[in-house]
């Protein structure tokens, strides 16, 4: 309950006395004769604003961008499997990677794999992974579940979603798309995890496939993800508020390739889609699509309204997390575009390549900085603080100058940056100071921005 020492009664203070010692009569002098300009110059610092606002960063102060890791795994090496996808959990110390391949081809019966390693355990080895997991088709995209650190989700070549739990170590695979009619026909280019319904504890995680259709599939108990909810993509229903030609015969279906879910709206969402079009899509509406594929749940309409579109297809998009009409594409053009979800054009366009842009990211800190891969074998990042122009900085990935596929940046850990490529790498890029930390008036910047109108 407590402790208590005794005072012991022998115990001796120290008798010794220091003042002689500390007596220095050149300080007592020195002292005495500033001390009139001293208190002038701290009372002129008291009333000064010369630092208001200033907010001290005791970081330590990076000036370039560093490669801290350069990730492999030796088995998909030796098959030539490219890196589809990369993702970081939610403490910001695990990186995931999946391997599979970009192409023309049937390679939905090519076994690949899912890595991850621990950047922060003992005993990191970059090039032997802390998990492996085994899958029979390549696996085109991946996400961590963003509160949970060991669930993982994966879309693969042949239409499957499954779900992994890399704490358990005899059989990680405890959910997976069953039921026929519901699975997709085409292969998954992204899967993500639903926000938490407040209501129910069942994870729930989305889909988007070439074949048209954006799902929300519910883990039951027996392994199985159950179709819960699902929209179709349908030409005839894409509406043509601007002057675009509708691609395909009305009731073709148009293949998604990318999500993103507003920051601020849950039931708001972006698509890209093959013909180079970007969609605001609305989860809330109730239309359905005149498309049967034997689902056995009714398929929704969700397209509200059309932005001008890329000169190829788009193969990322990006809601801004600070401010919530804006949103960033890239496609096959090897164009950026920054809109606004009021306007049918472009706020911005920004060419960063002669190829393809395959991957899109806004920064988690700083309101006016993405970063994206190239076909060029970059990542590039672009600070509009410092020009609509031209990007900041162009790293150069890959020396073959073989694509980079896939990049995200740490929410946990901001100065990470991951980004894997065509050669079978993943590499983990320290970001320098002027990219993680925010600037006075950036938020109002972006502001402006997003209030421009576009003739």
């Amino acid at each position: 309950m407590g402790t208590q020492t005794e005072l012991n009664a022998n115990q001796r203070t120290l008798d010794v006395d220091l003042g002689p010692l500390l007596d220095y009569p050149d300080l007592g002098q020195f002292l005495k004769r500033v001390e009139g300009i001293m208190i002038k110059e701290l009372n002129k610092n008291w009333k000064s604003h010369a630092f208001d606002g200033y907010e001290v960063n005791w970081e330590e102060q990076h000036e370039q961008v560093t490669c801290l890791h350069s990730l492999q795994y030796p088995d998909a090496l030796e098959q030539q499997l490219q890196v589809t996808s990369v993702s970081w959990n939610s403490t910001g110390s695990i990186i995931a990677c999946s391997y599979g391949r970009f192409g023309d081809g049937d390679w939905s019966t090519e076994k690949s794999y899912v890595c991850t390693w621990n950047l922060d355990r003992r005993g990191f080895n970059a090039n032997n992974p802390d998990t492996v997991l085994d899958v029979p088709s390549s696996v085109m995209c991946l996400a961590w579940h963003p509160s949970q650190p060991s669930l993982i989700a994966g879309g693969l070549f042949n239409g499957d979603v499954l779900v992994w739990d890399t704490s358990r170590t005899d059989d990680p695979l405890i959910g997976r798309t069953g039921h026929v009619g519901d699975t997709h026909t085409d292969a998954v280019y992204q899967v993500g995890w639903m926000q938490e319904k407040s209501q129910g504890h069942r994870h729930q995680v989305f889909s988007v496939s070439s074949d048209g259709k954006i799902l929300v599939w519910q883990m039951e108990k027996e392994g199985h993800l159950v179709l819960l909810d699902g929209f179709a993509l349908v030409a005839q229903q894409i509406p043509s508020n601007t002057k675009i030609h509708k691609p395909g015969r009305g009731d073709t279906a148009v293949g998604v390739t990318c999500l993103s879910y507003s920051h601020f709206d849950p039931s708001l969402f972006i698509v890209g889609v093959e013909g180079g079009y970007l969609l605001k899509c609305s989860s809330s509406v109730q239309t359905l699509a005149p498309i049967n594929m034997g689902s056995s749940v009714p398929l929704r309409a969700p397209a509200q309204f059309t932005f001008s579109p890329h000169g190829g297809p788009v193969y990322s998009v990006t809601c801004s997390p600070f401010h919530r009409n804006l949103f960033l594409s890239a496609g096959t053009d090897g164009h950026a575009h920054l809109y606004s979800m009021l306007q049918a054009k472009p706020l911005v366009s920004l060419q960063l390549s002669q190829k393809y842009l395959f991957s899109i990211r806004w920064s988690p800190v700083r309101p006016l900085v993405f970063a994206a891969a190239s076909g060029d074998g970059e990542v590039v990042l672009v600070d509009f603080a410092k020009s609509f122009q031209k990007p900041s900085l162009c790293i150069k990935q890959t020396a073959s100058g073989r694509p980079v596929y896939c990049l995200e940046f740490n929410h946990a850990q901001s100065q990470l940056l991951a980004a894997g490529d065509g050669t079978g790498t993943v590499k983990i890029w320290q970001l320098s100071s002027d990219f993680i930390e925010q600037r006075a008036r950036e938020t109002a910047l972006l502001d402006e921005i997003a209030s421009e109108v576009v003739g």
